[in-house]
C-alpha cells in the first residue's frame, strides 16, 4: 500500500492537470507504480504539489478516462494493471511504415500484372487498329469496348444491350456524372449512415442534400430506407450492396429484393456501386438485376484488378440515360484512355481479367487471415475476399487520439469520421492492399493490436 507518491511537475508546460497525468504514466511504466498500489488522496496531493483540489480531480479523472487507474467512492483510486508494452513498440524507419488507409486491391505476384500488361500493350501495338485507338473515341466508349463490357457485367447482371452499357475512366468520374446527370443543387439524395467519400466529395460539390440511412451488421436497412423515402422523397438512393465501403457488409438477397420494390414503389433511382462485386464468387445478385429499369449500375476494375487499369463500366437503366450520362461523361473527363480500355476489352475476352480478379481474390483470403490472427479479440468486420476490414476502438480509446498515436508508430488508417454522414462512431477502416508483402502486412497490423490493447495514458507521446 502506498499513499505517499509525490511527482514533481514544477518543469512541465502546458495544463498542471495533464503534467499530472503525464507523471502518473510515467512512474507506472516504470514500475515505480505496480499495479494495484493505492494512490494518495487527491486532497493530500494537492496540498503536496501546491495546486488547486480542482487540478487535482480533473487529473484523476483524465487518469481513469484514459485507463491508468480505477477508482471506487470510498476506497480511493488505485493503479490498474496494465499488459506489458512489447519490445517491438518503436517507431519504424520512415521508409518503413505501413499505409493501412489506402483501399486498393494487394498486387500479388500471382497475378503477373506487369507482364499481362506488358504482353497485351504489346500485342495491342501490333494490331492493325492500334492507330485508332489512338484518336478521340465516343464519350460512351466505342462499340468494340461497349460490347466487351456488356459482357463482364453480364456475368452478374444477365444479358445487356450493349446501348445500355458504357466505358468510363473510373468510378469516381461516373459517380460525378451520375449525380449531374440525375439530381440538381438542393435535392435529398439517400446514402448510407456510413458511405463513401468519394460520393460525399461529388455530392457536396453539386449542393446535394445527403439524407443518411441507418445500417446494421447486414447493411443498409430498408425499413429505414421507406421511412426516409416517405420523409424526404429523395430521388435517389446510393449504396455498396458487396463489400460496403467502409463497413465490409454484403446486403443479402432479401433485403436487395425489398430496397428495390421501396425504390420503385417511391419512384427513387438507386446508384449501385458495385466495386468489389466481382470479388466474392458467391455474392447475391447486383441489385441492377433485379431492378434494370430504375438501377444506375457502376462497377469499377481499379478495385479488383488494379488503380492503375482506371476503366469502370456502367449499366444505365434505358436509351435515354445513356445518351444523358456520355454527355455529363465528355463534359467531365471527354473519354476514358483508349489504350487502357483496349486492354482491359483484350483480357475480357482472352480471359485474363478472371484470372487476376481470382489471384487478387486468394491473395486477400491469405491477408485476412493474418488480420484476424493479428488483431484477435478486437471487435472487427471483416469478409474473406475483400481487401478492408471495419474496427471498432475499444473504450477508452477515441478516434482521434487513436489516430494521431498511429501516425506517431508509422501507421496510417482512416478514421470513421471520413464516411460518417452524421455523428462518427468511434472506429476506423483499415486496408490490407496497400502494404507490399504480407510480412509488412503482419508488421503493421501487430502495432495497430499494440495500440489497441494500451489504454492511451499507457503509450508514450514520444514512441
Amino acid at each position: 500500500m502506498m499513499e505517499s507518491w509525490n511527482p514533481t511537475i514544477a518543469g512541465d508546460a502546458g495544463p498542471k492537470y495533464l503534467a499530472i497525468v503525464k507523471a502518473l504514466a510515467e512512474d507506472i511504466r516504470a514500475g515505480r507504480l505496480p499495479p494495484g498500489v493505492r494512490l494518495p488522496p487527491q486532497r493530500a496531493l494537492a496540498k503536496h504539489l501546491n495546486v488547486d483540489l480542482t487540478t487535482v480531480t480533473r487529473a484523476f479523472n483524465e487518469a481513469r478516462r484514459t485507463g491508468l487507474i480505477d477508482a471506487t467512492a470510498g476506497r480511493g483510486s488505485f493503479v490498474r494493471r496494465l499488459p506489458p508494452p512489447p519490445a517491438e513498440m518503436r517507431r519504424p524507419d520512415p521508409s518503413g511504415s505501413v499505409d493501412l488507409s489506402m483501399n486498393m486491391p494487394p498486387q500479388p505476384a500471382a497475378a503477373r500484372l506487369a507482364e499481362r500488361m506488358e504482353a497485351g500493350l504489346s500485342r495491342l501495338a501490333g494490331s492493325p487498329g492500334f492507330f485508332d485507338r489512338m484518336q478521340y473515341q465516343d464519350s460512351a466508349g466505342n462499340m468494340a469496348d461497349r460490347t466487351a463490357a456488356a459482357h463482364w457485367l453480364g456475368v452478374r447482371l444477365g444479358l445487356l444491350p450493349v446501348h445500355r452499357v458504357l466505358v468510363a475512366g473510373g468510378a469516381q468520374v461516373v459517380l460525378a456524372a451520375v449525380l449531374a446527370a440525375m439530381l440538381r443543387p438542393g435535392d435529398p439524395l439517400c446514402v448510407p449512415a456510413l458511405t463513401y467519400p468519394g460520393l460525399r466529395m461529388a455530392a457536396e460539390r453539386r449542393g446535394i442534400r445527403l439524407v443518411p440511412v441507418p445500417c446494421d451488421a447486414d447493411g443498409l436497412d430498408p425499413d429505414a430506407f421507406l421511412e426516409s423515402c416517405k420523409a424526404e422523397r429523395p430521388r435517389a438512393l446510393y449504396l455498396v450492396p458487396t463489400l460496403d465501403n467502409p463497413t465490409t457488409a454484403t446486403l443479402p438477397l432479401a433485403r436487395r429484393e425489398r430496397i428495390a420494390e421501396v425504390a420503385r414503389s417511391h419512384g427513387v433511382a438507386v446508384i449501385e456501386d458495385d466495386a468489389y462485386g466481382a470479388l466474392p464468387p458467391d455474392a447475391p445478385p447486383p441489385i441492377a438485376s433485379l431492378a434494370a429499369d430504375i438501377t444506375w449500375h457502376i462497377a469499377t476494375l481499379s478495385k479488383c484488378v488494379s488503380p492503375g487499369l482506371r476503366i469502370a463500366y456502367v449499366a444505365v437503366p434505358g436509351t435515354n440515360e445513356a445518351v444523358r450520362l456520355a454527355a455529363e461523361l465528355r463534359a467531365i473527363n471527354m473519354m476514358a484512355c483508349p489504350l487502357t480500355a483496349a486492354l482491359a476489352s483484350q483480357w475480357i475476352a482472352e480471359g485474363e481479367l478472371d484470372a487476376v480478379v481470382t489471384a487478387i481474390r486468394q491473395e486477400n483470403g491469405r491477408r485476412q487471415a493474418v488480420a484476424r490472427e493479428a488483431l484477435q479479440g478486437l471487435d472487427l468486420q471483416a469478409h474473406s475476399c475483400g481487401h478492408h476490414l471495419w474496427l471498432r476502438l475499444p473504450e477508452p480509446w477515441r478516434r482521434g487520439e487513436f489516430g494521431a498515436h498511429a501516425r506517431q508508430l508509422g501507421l496510417s488508417v482512416i478514421l470513421s469520421d471520413a464516411f460518417a454522414v452524421g455523428p462518427a462512431p468511434e472506429a476506423i477502416r483499415v486496408s490490407l492492399g496497400a502494404a507490399p508483402d504480407a510480412e509488412t502486412l503482419r508488421y503493421g497490423l501487430s502495432l495497430l493490436a499494440t495500440l489497441l490493447t494500451h489504454p492511451p495514458g499507457a503509450i508514450s507521446t514520444v514512441v
